[in-house]
C-alpha cells in the first residue's frame, strides 16, 4: 500500500522500549550459555502486547521500530558536552542491544537506525513525510523532546500509562503549544543531556517568557526589557548558549533516509521465523503464548539444568475472571465459610490502601475454594471510585460491615484445622493482624517457589503464574493507573476489584496446587516447613513491634555530617588546587586526571572519565585527594540514606520505625530489610557506627545485641576440614592472630597490630572468593604482595583450596550447591563466559557458607519466641549475624544467658558442628552501646 490519505504510521520509540524492559525486570540469564536475556524478554512481551492491542479496526497501516544508533550524533560535534553526563550503558545489557533489533525483525516489524542520527531526529522526519502526505501519526513514546511533533495529524501515546498526548497535554507539560516546545527546552536547557539553556530558568519561568513575547528570538532581542536584574543578565551574557542549546533540542526533520514510508506497511510475522528467535532465546512462557495466537505447533525448548521447568500444572479449568462473586450478603459470606470448613484449607489475600502494612486499610478479601471457584468480598470501597481521586468517603453501595465480615471469617482464619494459603503471606498477616485476627496455620507460594528455586528466577505472583499456569494475571496498574495520577484501591470500582482480587487467590490456590507436592521431589521439605514457613509470624511481630528512632538524635547528626561534609570540601579543594564540585563526578575525572595527571584514567562514551568507588580506591594509594573524597561520599550518603531518611520512616502512630523483612530476597538465604533498609549501616567507621546512636530504648528499657564471632569462618573451618583454625577456634584464640602466626611464622606473643589485620583481610577476603586485585586494594599494599599472601594462605590451608574447587565442580555439575541444612542455591549462571564467569564461580563457592549462616539465625529466630516467651523481652531486629532485643533493664542479665543458649545451639540437632558458634553479648540504652 502506498503511503497516502487514510494511512496510519505508528512510530515506536526502541531506546526507550528496551530500557523500560531493563529496568522493570530482573536479571535473566539464557540457561544454555548464561547470556543475559532480562531486557530482551521484557522487549518481546512489551512487543507482543503492542501487537495484541493493534489488532482492531483502528490498527496502523504502516509501523516502524526506531533506534538510536551509536552515541556520537552531529549535536556532539556542535557540542561536545552533549550527553557528556550519562551513565555507562550497564556492562549486562551491552550485549542485549542487538538481540532486540534482531527481535523486531523476527516480529517482521520494520527496524531502523541511521550513524549519526538520533531515534528522535528518524522519528521526526518520517512523522512529517507522513504528515506531509495526508496521513495520521501515532509516536509511542513518553520522550519530552518528541512533543515538539505533536499537532496536525500527530498525536503521542505514552504505552507505559497508556496516556494519549495531544496538543493540550503538551500544553500540561510546557506551559506553551508544541510549535513553541524547542523554545522552552532551549531557556530551561536539559541536564539528563547536559544541554546548558538559560542558568537559573525552570520550564515555568521559560514558558511564562515565550508566552509574554512570542518566541525565544524576540525573546533575546528585547532582553533589556526584562524587569528582573539576573534574569535580564542571564539572557544577555548568555544568549549564544541560549542559542546553541535550541539547535541542540530542535528536532531534524531533513534526516536522509535510505528506506521511504512505503517499506514501513504492517506485515504479519512469518511464524517458521518468530518461532526459531523465541525458541532461541529459550523463552518458555512466550514462545507458548505466540504459538497459540498465531495457530502453529509450540516449539520444543530443551531444558538445561533447569529443574523449575519440570514443574507442570495439573489438569485445571481454563481462568474465567468474569465467573467470580461478588459476595454482597452474609448469607453469601457463610456459604463460603461453610465450604472451607469442610475441606480445610482455603486461598486468601488481601485489598488494602498502601504497600505499608502498618498504615494501609482494608479494602476487601478474596477468598478460593477450588480452581476457577472464587469471590471477593468488598468492605472499604469509596464512591466516585474509579477516575475521580477527589470522590466521596461515603462507603460505595455493594459492601458488608468490616466488622461482620472480619467476625465470620475469624472462625476459619484462626481455626487451626483449617490452612490459610497465600503468596506473600506475611503482608496480608499483618493487615489481618491490625484488625486483631491472628491468621494461622499458613501456607506461602512465594516460600514454597524461594525452597525449591532461589538464584533462578524471581517468586512474585505474575511470573509464578506465567511461568506454571501460561495464565498471565491483570496487572494492578490497569487499575490503579501510575505515577501522579495513580489512585488507591479503595477508588477501584467493585466489578473491576472482584475480576482482579477473586484471580489473585485462584492463582495463588493453584500455585500451591502445582508447588505444593513438588516440595517432596525437589528434597526441600524440611527446609520449607523448618526454615521458611515458622519464620513468617515472628518476622510479623518483630516489624510490627518496631523500633524506637530517636528523631532529635538524627537532625543532630544531619547537621554535624553537614558540617563535616563542609570542612572536607574545603581539604579537598585546596588538595585540588581549586574549587570544584565534589559531586559531580566529571569535574572530578578532570581534576585527578587532567589536572594533577593521576594515572589510570578511563574514559567512557560520554568522555567522561570512570570516577568510581573502585576507581578512587585504586588512586588513594597514589594521592590524598581520592580517599577524602570516598570519606565525603560515605557522609554524603550516610546524611542523604539514614539520619535525613530515617526520620521520615518513623510511624505517626506508633513513633517507631517499622522495617520489612523480604525472605526471598537473597538467593542464599540471607533476609533483606526494606523500607527503610537498616542492615547496610556501615559499622567500619565512627560516622556509621554513631547512627545506631538513634536507635534508643524507651525509658526504663534497654537494648540488647547479641551477635554470632565470626560465624561464617566457623563454618568454613568445618566445611574445609582445616584442622588448625578449628582447634583454634575450640581454644577461643583470636583467630585473625592464628591465622598471621601460621601464615607469617609470628609467634602470637610477638604479633603486631598490621600483621593481624592483614590476615583478618584475608580471612574474610576469602570467604568472597577475594583475587590479589581485591586484596591489594582493601590492603593498599602492590597486587604482588597481595596475591602472595593469598597465595600462602592456600599453602598453609590446603582445604580451603580443595573446598573451592569441589564447590565450583559441583555446581557445574548439578547447577545448585546447598547449605548444610539442606537449602538449594541455584547457580544458573556458573557456566557462563566472559566478566560473568568470575562473580558466578565466587557466589557459588560463598553461597554455602552464607546461607549455612543464613539458616542458622533463622533457626534460632524460629525458636526465639517460645525461649523468651516467660522475659519482658521482644526481639526487634536482625542484622546477618546480629539479633538486637528491647528488655525491662532490670531482667537484662537473666534475658541474656537464655538469648545467648538459644542462638549457640541454634544449628543442633540438624548440624552438629565440628566448631563451637560463639555469641557475644552487649547491652546499653542505645543499639551503638549495645552492639
Amino acid at each position: 500500500m502506498a503511503f497516502g490519505k487514510g494511512c496510519h504510521l505508528h512510530l515506536i520509540d526502541g531506546s526507550a522500549y528496551i530500557f523500560r524492559a531493563y529496568h522493570a525486570l530482573p536479571p535473566l540469564t539464557r540457561k544454555s550459555d548464561g547470556l543475559p536475556i532480562g531486557a530482551v524478554s521484557g522487549f518481546c512481551n512489551m512487543i507482543q502486547r503492542y501487537v495484541e492491542d493493534n489488532a482492531g479496526p483502528d490498527a496502523p497501516t504502516h509501523v516502524a521500530v526506531v533506534f538510536d544508533k551509536g552515541s556520537h550524533t552531529f549535536r556532539n560535534d556542535m557540542y561536545d558536552l552533549y550527553k557528556a553526563n550519562r551513565d555507562e550503558m550497564p556492562e549486562d545489557l551491552r550485549p542485549q542491544i542487538p538481540l532486540t533489533r534482531e527481535a523486531t525483525i523476527a516480529f517482521n516489524i520494520a527496524c531502523k537506525e541511521i550513524e549519526g542520527w538520533e531515534a528522535d531526529d528518524i522519528i521526526a522526519t518520517l512523522a512529517c513525510q507522513a504528515r506531509d502526505a495526508g496521513g495520521r501519526v501515532t509516536i509511542l513514546s513518553s520522550d519530552k523532546d518528541l512533543m515538539q511533533l505533536v499537532g496536525d495529524g500527530v498525536e503521542m501515546l505514552d504505552p507505559m500509562k497508556n496516556k494519549r498526548i495531544d496538543r493540550d497535554g503538551v500544553i500540561e507539560k510546557f506551559g506553551v503549544g508544541p510549535e513553541r516546545v524547542v523554545d522552552v527546552q532551549a531557556l530551561a536547557g536539559d541536564s539528563v543531556d547536559n544541554v546548558p539553556g538559560a542558568p537559573g530558568i525552570g520550564i515555568k519561568t521559560a514558558a511564562l517568557l515565550i508566552n509574554e513575547f512570542g518566541s525565544l528570538e524576540e525573546l533575546l532581542d528585547r532582553a533589556g526589557e526584562i524587569k528582573q536584574p539576573k534574569r535580564r543578565e542571564t539572557l544577555i551574557e548568555k544568549r549564544a548558549q541560549i542559542e546553541l542549546s535550541k539547535k541542540l533540542v530542535a528536532l531534524d526533520c531533513e534526516t536522509p533516509l535510505d528506506f521511504t514510508l512505503d517499506d514501513l506497511e504492517v506485515r504479519d510475522p512469518e511464524p517458521d521465523v518468530l518461532m526459531a528467535f523465541l525458541a532461541k532465546m529459550e523463552f518458555r512462557t512466550l514462545t507458548k503464548r505466540i504459538a497459540e495466537k498465531l495457530g502453529v505447533e509450540n516449539p520444543v525448548i530443551e531444558a538445561v539444568a533447569l529443574v523449575a521447568e519440570d514443574v507442570t500444572a495439573p489438569e485445571m479449568p481454563a481462568m474465567d475472571v468474569e465467573a467470580y462473586e461478588w459476595v454482597r450478603d452474609m448469607d453469601a459470606l457463610h456459604r463460603w465459610i461453610a465450604t472451607i470448613r469442610d475441606q480445610g484449607f482455603v486461598a486468601v489475600d488481601t485489598e488494602t490502601t498502601s504497600l505499608d502494612e502498618m498504615q494501609a486499610d482494608l479494602v476487601g478479601i478474596s477468598l478460593s475454594t477450588a480452581p476457577g471457584v472464587a469471590c471477593y468480598i468488598p468492605v472499604g470501597h469509596k464512591e466516585g471510585a474509579a477516575a475521580d481521586l477527589f470522590g466521596s468517603d461515603k462507603l460505595a453501595e455493594g459492601q458488608l460491615p468490616l466488622e461482620d465480615v472480619l467476625s465470620a471469617l475469624r472462625a476459619v482464619l484462626e481455626a487451626p484445622e483449617v490452612l490459610k494459603v497465600f503468596q506473600n503471606a506475611k503482608y496480608d498477616v499483618k493487615i489481618f493482624e491490625r484488625y486483631r485476627v491472628t491468621v494461622a496455620p499458613v501456607d506461602d507460594t512465594m516460600l514454597m517457589s524461594y525452597a525449591m528455586f532461589s538464584g533462578l528466577h524471581n517468586h512474585g505472583m505474575d511470573e509464578l503464574s506465567e511461568r506454571y499456569l501460561g495464565h498471565a494475571p491483570i496487572s494492578i496498574k490497569t487499575l490503579l493507573g501510575t505515577g501522579k495520577n495513580a489512585i488507591t484501591f479503595d477508588r477501584v470500582k467493585i466489578e473491576d476489584a472482584v475480576r482482579y482480587a477473586a484471580e489473585d487467590a485462584d492463582v495463588t490456590l493453584r500455585l500451591w496446587q502445582v508447588l505444593k507436592p513438588r516440595l517432596h521431589q525437589e528434597r526441600v521439605t524440611t527446609v520449607y516447613e523448618t526454615l521458611e514457613r515458622p519464620l513468617v509470624p515472628v518476622l510479623k511481630q518483630m516489624e510490627m513491634h518496631g523500633v524506637q528512632v530517636d528523631r532529635e538524635t538524627l537532625s543532630r547528626m544531619s547537621n554535624a555530617f553537614a558540617q563535616k561534609m563542609a570542612g572536607l570540601e574545603a581539604e579537598i579543594h585546596e588538595l585540588a588546587g581549586g574549587p570544584f564540585n565534589v559531586g559531580s563526578p566529571k569535574q572530578l575525572g578532570e581534576i585527578l586526571f587532567d589536572r594533577m595527571e593521576l594515572p589510570g584514567g578511563k574514559k567512557g562514551k560520554t568522555g567522561a572519565y570512570a570516577t568510581g568507588a573502585d576507581v578512587l580506591e585504586d588512586l588513594a594509594t597514589e594521592h590524598e585527594l581520592p580517599g577524602r573524597v570516598l570519606d565525603w561520599r560515605q557522609l554524603s550518603k550516610l546524611k542523604s540514606t539514614y539520619t535525613d531518611a530515617l526520620q521520615t520512616h518513623i510511624n505517626p502512630e506508633t513513633g517507631r520505625v517499622h522495617t520489612s523483612y523480604l525472605q526471598t530476597g537473597a538467593a542464599t538465604g540471607r533476609l533483606a530489610s526494606t523500607d527503610p533498609n537498616l542492615q547496610n549501616i556501615p559499622v567500619r567507621t565512627e560516622e556509621g557506627r554513631r547512627i545506631r546512636e538513634a536507635f534508643v530504648a524507651p525509658e526504663g528499657k534497654v537494648l540488647l545485641s547479641l551477635d554470632y564471632s565470626q560465624i561464617e569462618l566457623r563454618i568454613l573451618a568445618h566445611v574445609a576440614g582445616i584442622e588448625s583454625m578449628k582447634q583454634a577456634f575450640r581454644d577461643g584464640e583470636d583467630i585473625h592472630a592464628a591465622t598471621a602466626s601460621e601464615m607469617f611464622d609470628v609467634p602470637l606473643d610477638q604479633m603486631t597490630p598490621e600483621v593481624r589485620r592483614q590476615a583478618k583481610a584475608i580471612n574474610f577476603g576469602v570467604i568472597y572468593g577475594i583475587s590479589g586485585f581485591g586484596l591489594a586494594r582493601n590492603l593498599r599494599i602492590p597486587r604482588g604482595d597481595a596475591q602472595g599472601f593469598i597465595d600462602r594462605y592456600f599453602e598453609k590451608y590446603p582445604g580451603i583450596k580443595e573446598y573451592m574447587d569441589d564447590t565450583v565442580a559441583f555446581a557445574k555439575e548439578h547447577g545448585h550447591v546447598a547449605t548444610l541444612f539442606g537449602r538449594k542455591i541455584h547457580t544458573p549462571e556458573i557456566n557462563a563466559r566472559g566478566p560473568h564467569a568470575g562473580f558466578a564461580k565466587r557466589a557459588a563457592i560463598n553461597a554455602p557458607i552464607q546461607g549455612t549462616a543464613a539458616d542458622i539465625i533463622r533457626r534460632a529466630m524460629i525458636r526465639m519466641p517460645a525461649a523468651i516467651s516467660g522475659l519482658p523481652v521482644k526481639m526487634l531486629l536482625q542484622v546477618h549475624d546480629e539479633l538486637i532485643f528491647e528488655v525491662e533493664a532490670e531482667a537484662a542479665e537473666a534475658a541474656i544467658p537464655v538469648i545467648r543458649d538459644v542462638m549457640e545451639g541454634a544449628a543442633d540437632p540438624a548440624v552438629k558442628l565440628s566448631v563451637p558458634l560463639v555469641v557475644d553479648a552487649g547491652r546499653g540504652s542505645n543499639w551503638a552501646e549495645a552492639h
